[in-house]
């Protein structure tokens, strides 16, 4: 009995090494690395690199550059994230009803989801070229054409557009399956007791819902803050640097200035802010449970 205790552990991690060889080898080696490369100077080159202590990250403090991208970054997040919450969240609840052409309306949502960044960001900057679609439209609603993405002000928003429609296919998804797990006899007694649709909707499917909404929520706003094909596709960061967010900026200062400790701070201070996201949804997943 003994003997089987002990070789029970073994077995058990034996079975669990490839997935933690891997997981050390592709997960936690490059993020010790680059908490260690946040505290050093110089390049992959012969020079090498150097230890220079919190320097990166006093530069980060002492950049206005660094602090209009941070602000670029909440403004991008909160306004895309609002949007792929409440859009999906209504085409879940019309989708969830039997009604004809029901499963192909799913599937032409969830397409875009399933599109390449890249393909899609090349299709938002034809439309909104100075000489694109839409301005053809407004020029015949004798609307003067507007320079989408030659302008600080309606840049961001093409971006916004652009991840809204992304995410909305999924997010969508998402709920459903949420919405099948609400019990339709709730439904049942409120429609008996005299409840309303937004009665029904407001005290049975949201609160229904909350493990799914927190889940959405925090997917969704991770996923925006890691946005880089669409800036790097439809604007590069411009135009004034009015459309540079935290991802893109990392890579502008690694690849572009070859300057990788301090993209290597930046990255940090993504990483320390993804994780807390995470945190935060484990812990109020915890308290649903």
């Amino acid at each position: 009995m003994k003997q089987h205790r002990l070789t029970e552990p073994l077995i058990a991690w034996l079975f669990l090494a490839p997935a933690t060889v891997l997981l050390g080898l592709f997960v936690l080696w490059p993020i010790a690395y680059l908490f260690y490369l946040s505290f050093t100077a110089g390049n992959f080159t012969l020079a090498g690199t150097h230890w220079i202590g919190l320097r990166n990250y006093w530069r980060l403090l002492l950049s206005p550059d660094f602090w209009q991208v941070l602000g670029n970054t909440v403004y991008f997040t909160v306004v895309t994230v609002i949007p792929s919450l409440v859009l999906p969240l209504g085409l879940a609840v019309l989708l969830n009803r039997a009604f004809p052409l029901r499963d192909v309306l799913r599937t032409a949502y969830f397409i875009p989801s399933i599109t390449s960044l890249v393909a899609v960001g090349l299709g938002f900057r034809w439309l909104f070229q100075t000489e694109g679609p839409i301005n053809a439209v407004l020029g015949y609603l004798g609307i003067e054409p507007i320079p989408w993405l030659g302008s600080a002000t309606w840049a961001m928003p093409v971006l916004i557009l652009l991840s809204i429609w992304k995410q909305l296919g999924f997010n969508m998804v998402v709920f459903l399956a949420g919405l099948q797990a609400v019990p339709t006899s709730l439904y049942e007694a409120a429609i008996l007791d005299g409840a309303n649709a937004w009665q029904r909707f407001r005290y049975i499917t949201l609160p229904g819902l909350k493990p799914t909404l927190i889940f959405v929520t925090v997917t969704t706003a991770i996923f925006t803050l890691r946005s880089f094909e669409q800036v790097y596709v439809v604007t590069g960061g411009g135009p004034l640097n009015s459309t540079n967010i935290l991802v893109y900026y990392i890579y502008d200062q690694a690849f572009a200035q070859f300057d990788f400790g301090y993209a290597a701070a930046a990255a940090t201070v993504l990483l320390a802010v993804t994780l807390g996201l995470v945190f935060l949804q484990l812990r109020f997943w915890r308290e649903e449970t």
